[in-house]
């Protein structure tokens, strides 16, 4: 018998044997998990006395929802939540604040700011931006989830988490509004107020191309149709132009963060 032919099979498992291993997949990074970058500047950690006599700290996460941190961050930084109270309080559901009206009507001076749905779940401890029913008029109310509400993704701005603190905000007054509101005595930010966010901006519409000398050459679309109604007459000339009186500012949105489901 040949040897060498026996010892063929054995030589080909050793080659197979020694291919190198396939490099281990890379896990997943959790939204949980804060960068680093984002953990180690202190303008990131907001801070919140409140009423009860405790104290929140909330990682703020601007690699998740930048205009929507810089919010909160310029906001604390004037004082602007000093003395609010929390105006919505559900049991398992959520803590609402940071309406000037202590209704859920108001909001501050400043332009709201653009939606930034993102992954981050509506867990306990998340804190998210309210809006009222337009995606994009989330201003400086905000809420404190007290249990998960996973509907909620992808519909409200999350834009960071409790990490201290989180029996001070199971202890605030429950209702809507609540007897005896709980209030933030003080909200601040840990370091100096960072620069604005770079948003990109979507180029502006390019305009219409000039018509053909073919489109030109066609007739005209036709008047209005028996459907459509005649135009007022136009109101005769007032003997003399009277200003009209200035406007009142209208109110902002409801700001209200959605009903427990």
């Amino acid at each position: 018998m040949n040897k060498r032919l026996v010892a063929l099979p054995f030589l080909g498992l050793a080659l197979i044997a020694a291919k190198p291993a396939p490099p281990p997949a890379t896990p997943p990074v959790s939204v949980m998990a804060v960068p680093a970058a984002v953990a180690a500047d202190p303008a990131n950690r907001w801070t919140l006395e409140l009423s009860n006599g405790g104290k929140v700290v909330i990682q703020l996460r601007p690699d998740l929802a930048p205009q929507h941190v810089y919010r909160i961050q310029q906001l604390s930084a004037a004082g602007f939540y000093n003395g609010l109270v929390f105006h919505r309080v559900i049991p398992g559901f959520m803590a609402q604040g940071g309406d000037p009206m202590g209704t859920g009507e108001g909001g501050s001076k400043l332009p709201n700011v653009p939606a930034e749905f993102n992954d981050l779940p509506h867990v306990r401890g998340v804190t998210s931006m309210a809006r009222a029913d337009d995606p994009n008029s989330a201003n400086s109310q905000f809420f404190i989830m007290l249990g998960p509400r996973f509907v909620l993704d992808h519909k409200y701005s999350g834009f960071g988490r409790v990490i201290e603190g989180m029996a001070a905000i199971d202890a605030i007054a429950v209702g809507e509004p609540p007897e005896q509101p709980t209030r933030i005595v003080r909200a601040s930010i840990g370091g100096p107020l960072p620069a604005p966010p770079v948003v990109a901006v979507a180029a502006a519409p390019a305009p219409p191309a000039a018509p053909s000398a073919e489109q030109a050459a066609a007739p005209a679309a036709a008047g209005p149709t028996e459907e459509t109604p005649p135009a007022p007459e136009p109101a005769p000339p007032a003997a003399e132009p009277v200003a009209p009186p200035p406007a009142e500012p209208a109110e902002a949105p409801p700001q209200e963060a959605p009903t427990p489901q």
